[in-house]
């Protein structure tokens, strides 16, 4: 791949994101969570309940969208997986995490179309970062849309995004160091397919998968997808049947926490470690961690992923 460098301001002062105890920088690559929360972020716009009130006298408690980000620091390379509409604070917060590659971008992954996943491609026009042929990798349908819809389309046109294909269950490289496997999941794919992602590292392999109607519906078991990687961020969008009253949530489908943890509850306990729960809707209890939601969560051997969490690859 062809490196390509876009840097953004100076410095690394302004929004107030503290460091959040990263550990110091090796040679090794490695991902950092960059946001938790399902696409309308926590708390949500429109939102008067007590799940979000609160939280917008409170940034420290606030998420941002889900997102993983991932560096190679003997390469000078970083990426992200997804563009969500929280990225101008996610773009610092993986500076944070390696100050030396402030505001590079060498790559956008996208698992499809539904914004929380690539509406933040608009930071990348001229009226904005004005980037200049960024590799944003996409599924044939999702390439088709970015192409020939407005105001995608410009990005593509101005050259500030340079399409790159997938296709299912066919591995590419980012670097000689890193490897990408996507594969086909079922969701609502009203303008794209929907993928979620296998990212190999020289030692660990880490699943991304933040949507996803129901486990039984993917040709895949569950079971099988987490024996291959140590670490998956798994759909953790709602956490019950019945959390958001008056809506029939069959119409907008994904496994429940409570599912999950009710599939795996007789897997081996080093297998139901690797699960941390992601996409979490702004209705989720389980976004508090000092509350009965997370305590199941924990005491079913799984967890919920913390945003700027980092994994070694």
């Amino acid at each position: 791949m062809n490196r390509r460098k876009f840097i953004i301001g100076s410095g690394l002062a302004g929004l107030g994101l503290a460091s959040r105890g990263f550990s110091a920088p090796t040679n090794h690559p490695f991902a950092v969570v960059l946001g938790t929360a399902q696409d309308g972020g926590y708390p949500q716009a429109g939102c008067k309940k007590e799940c979000c009130r609160r939280l917008w006298g409170d940034s420290i408690k606030r998420r941002d969208v889900a997102s993983l980000g991932i560096v190679d620091p003997a390469t000078n390379q970083r990426w992200f997986i997804e563009c969500t509409p929280s990225f101008p604070r996610q773009v610092r917060r993986l500076d944070e995490a390696y100050p030396k590659l402030a505001g590079r971008l060498d790559g956008i992954l996208l698992t499809h179309a539904h914004i929380g996943h690539y509406a933040g491609l608009i930071h990348l026009g001229r009226e904005v970062m004005g980037t200049k042929s960024v590799p944003v990798h996409a599924m044939p349908r999702l390439e088709k849309f970015l192409r020939t819809q407005g105001p995608w389309s410009q990005l593509v046109g101005l050259n500030n995004i340079e399409l790159k294909p997938m296709r299912d269950d066919r591995p590419f490289a980012l670097n000689n160091r890193i490897k990408v496997v996507p594969f086909l999941v079922p969701h609502r794919d009203e303008f794209s397919e929907t993928v979620g992602f296998q990212i190999k590292g020289p030692d660990k392999k880490i699943l991304w998968l933040p949507d996803i109607d129901k486990w039984g519906k993917w040709k895949t078991p569950l079971e099988e997808a987490l024996k291959e990687v140590d670490v998956a961020y798994l759909d953790g969008t709602f956490f019950a049947n019945g959390e958001l009253p008056g809506r029939d949530m069959s119409k907008i489908p994904h496994p429940f926490i409570t599912e999950t943890m009710h599939r795996l509850k007789n897997q081996p306990a080093s297998l139901r470690a690797k699960v941390r729960f992601i996409h979490l809707n702004h209705t989720n209890p389980a976004h508090h961690s000092d509350g009965p939601a997370a305590r199941q969560i924990r005491k079913a051997g799984m967890r919920v992923a913390k945003q700027s969490e980092r994994v070694e690859l």
